[in-house]
């Protein structure tokens, strides 16, 4: 009865761990990125728990070096991993982190922030997360939570005992939790587009979702643009279109009510990362870059408010998109160029 509250509570802030109680055919990670520009740092930490359909389970600190382009899967006993019952706050061995900051203390790597001004989403009556009410829905095979769409950082980071100041320094904070990722799936977030002195933050995907013996293609934007958050969504009615090539080259266009926002791009040299795969753990694999650069465009009401590059991107392509995202033409007339 305990763990069913916990995860009843949790359903309304996705954000804080959602896997009360869960031992089995279950995963769930934040996506913690930090950019310092000025000093050529990029990271990806993902702290996580894993558990195969056996039951077998284990925690695990993924660290992406976007500079690198490098990766490492450090794994620890499930006994290490904690979590606040309250709010976003994690323990795995030595590491700490919460929407506060983050502590990682690994041989070769010290990392302590501190996150200033963080901008999260305004939760709504039927959408505490990002997903609307699909975070309602049950046994959906993925589900994704927006932690912090950007904040400024204070502290250091450590490699190979040279330290660096983390100031002038931004970061963001994603989550996923279920059984498995999707079929397949584009995914890319910058906090850096060109032509802006506001805090900005960009985040699109698109998946095909299996759900009750059967798939569709579900999809989720956010563009934190002059102070102001639009949101591209499928609960929210929005529509989306998805074209990927050969090499892995993709356009995707969104429109609701009125906004347009295009995202056209491909990954950048990167690193492999683990992913959840349904009853087999984390055995899937994805390559991910963090120096991804994406041409965007932003029209409202037809006139055109922005149009630049998102640099310092996570830009991941799934090996299957090319083959299932490819979607029909939209119901909707792109503004003149």
């Amino acid at each position: 009865m305990k763990n069913f509250l916990l995860r009843r509570r949790a359903t309304f802030d996705p954000p804080r761990f959602q896997g009360w109680g869960r031992s089995s055919n279950y995963f769930e990670g934040w996506y913690v990125k930090v950019v310092i520009p000025e000093k050529n740092l990029a990271y990806a930490f993902i702290p996580g728990i894993s558990y195969g359909a056996d039951g077998a389970g284990h925690a695990f600190l993924q660290v992406l070096d976007g500079v690198a382009a490098t990766s490492a899967y450090h794994r620890y006993p499930i006994e290490d991993f904690t979590a606040s019952t309250t709010s976003f706050s994690i323990a795995l061995g030595p590491h700490r982190f919460s929407d506060k900051g983050l502590l990682v203390q690994l041989e070769g790597l010290e990392v302590d922030l501190t996150f200033k001004r963080v901008q999260v989403w305004q939760k709504k009556a039927l959408a505490p997360g990002v997903m609307g009410w699909y975070g309602f829905v049950p046994r959906m095979q993925c589900y994704h939570g927006l932690v912090s769409l950007h904040h400024e950082l204070e502290g250091y980071i450590s490699v190979n005992n040279g330290k660096q100041e983390a100031a002038g320094g931004v970061g963001y904070i994603e989550k996923d939790w279920g059984s498995g990722f999707p079929d397949a799936w584009i995914w890319c977030q910058s906090n850096h587009l060109t032509g802006t002195s506001q805090a900005v933050s960009l985040m699109a995907s698109v998946a095909s979702i299996p759900w009750m013996g059967s798939s569709f293609t579900g999809f989720l934007a956010t563009f934190l643009f002059e102070g102001e958050l639009h949101y591209f969504t499928t609960w929210a009615r929005s529509q989306v279109q998805a074209k990927v090539d050969e090499s892995n080259a993709f356009t995707i266009s969104f429109y609701q009510e009125g906004k347009h926002l295009r995202i056209s791009g491909r990954p950048a040299p990167g690193g492999e990362l683990l992913s959840p795969v349904t009853g087999q753990a984390m055995t899937g694999k994805i390559n991910e870059s963090l120096r991804g650069e994406l041409d965007v465009v932003f029209y409202r009401e037809g006139q055109k408010l922005y149009a630049g590059k998102a640099t310092w991107a996570g830009v991941e392509v799934s090996p299957r998109a090319g083959d299932l995202l490819q979607t029909e033409e939209i119901n909707y007339p792109w503004p003149e160029e």
